[in-house]
């Protein structure tokens, strides 16, 4: 599994002034850049397929229909917000590339996304990064620079590549042009099985389940909205219900692609939409990864199958939040040697 991208302190530099023109990229997105987006990065990714199993559906009582963004292309939905940040800038900005600190799914999507435009890709990764991770998004074209295993060092390092070379950073979840780019999915979903009443995404950053919203409600206000984050980093639950954004108390989880915290514009997002989060044990999310892999023949992160184990819970407490319900895999790349094993409990956990 990817590591996570880092936990943050607050709201993240951008070298951008617009979103496409029409957007300042201090604001987030509208339905309207979403869709913008979808044409924009259409070639660039998979349209990814919609799968149901009739196991989900009697264990939760409702019909599930499973967005596999697992099979998008690097093995995420990151690919959509890279694409699109890409593909959004002008020449000159492409001439002088895009920049990142990640050491998880990003890094790959952001190095694929600029190779694909024929344009620089500079990666900052710490120098604990798994090498597998390190190899991936070096295949895929970017310059991998390391660091020492901080946050600040990460930063650092990043500031002065910008300085150095003039390139736009591309943030993983707090740049309206990567939401807009993640808010996709949610659009294709709604695209194939336009009945849905609710759409189910993990949260971390915020990126997807702001995408998700946006694009969810400019199509019908009525769609309901979960997040599904693991209790054991439930910040977005916390957040959401105190009224303000917080990264206090936070430990780990199995799902360690979900460890970031929101940035104040996806918080921002998230509470003016009343997006409700649900949070979920790690023996959830580890029963709702094997049951997924077992039941559906599909390889997920942990990460990806805790909006599963979010599904399965509101189930268990009659409280399913339609009788359609969408369901975004967010990713599959798992290191199966370290996805710890079944703990015993049947099928219908």
């Amino acid at each position: 599994m990817p590591p996570s991208e880092p936990r943050r302190s607050g709201r993240d530099r951008s070298t951008s002034d617009h979103l496409d023109g029409r957007t300042a990229i201090g604001d987030p997105p509208s339905v309207d850049d979403v869709r913008r987006a979808a044409v924009r990065i259409a070639s660039g990714v998979r349209r990814t397929p919609v799968m149901t199993c009739a196991a989900l559906d009697e264990l939760v009582g409702c019909r599930v229909h499973l967005k596999c963004e697992h099979l998008q292309r690097t093995g995420s939905f990151k690919i959509r917000g890279a694409t699109n940040a890409v593909r959004s800038l002008d020449d000159e900005q492409a001439r002088r590339g895009v920049a990142a600190h990640s050491s998880g799914n990003h890094a790959a999507a952001l190095a694929f996304a600029a190779r694909d435009r024929g344009i620089p890709c500079r990666v900052v990764m710490p120098a604990d990064a798994p090498l597998s991770k390190r190899e991936a998004t070096a295949a895929y074209g970017a310059e991998i620079v390391l660091c020492e295993p901080t946050l600040e060092a990460r930063e650092s390092t990043l500031a002065e590549i910008l300085e150095r070379t003039g390139a736009t950073e591309v943030h993983p979840y707090d740049d309206p042009r990567v939401i807009a780019g993640q808010g996709t999915a949610a659009l294709e979903l709604l695209a194939d099985v336009p009945h849905l009443g609710a759409i189910v995404a993990p949260v971390s950053g915020g990126g997807l389940l702001s995408g998700t919203a946006i694009a969810a409600h400019g199509t019908d206000r009525e769609i309901e909205v979960v997040g599904a984050e693991p209790a054991a980093v439930d910040d977005a639950r916390r957040s959401l219900a105190g009224g303000r954004r917080t990264s206090e108390g936070n430990g780990d989880s199995i799902a360690d692609g979900l460890l970031a915290v929101l940035s104040d514009r996806t918080f921002g997002v998230l509470r003016d939409r009343a997006i409700a989060i649900e949070a979920v044990t790690e023996e959830e999310i580890v029963e709702a990864t094997w049951f997924v892999m077992e039941r559906t023949k599909q390889v997920v992160e942990p990460s990806g199958a805790t909006a599963v184990a979010a599904l399965v819970a509101m189930g268990r407490r009659g409280e399913a939040p339609a009788a359609d319900v969408g369901v975004i895999l967010s990713g599959g790349n798992v290191d199966l040697d370290r996805l710890p094993p079944r703990t015993g409990r049947p099928a219908r956990w």
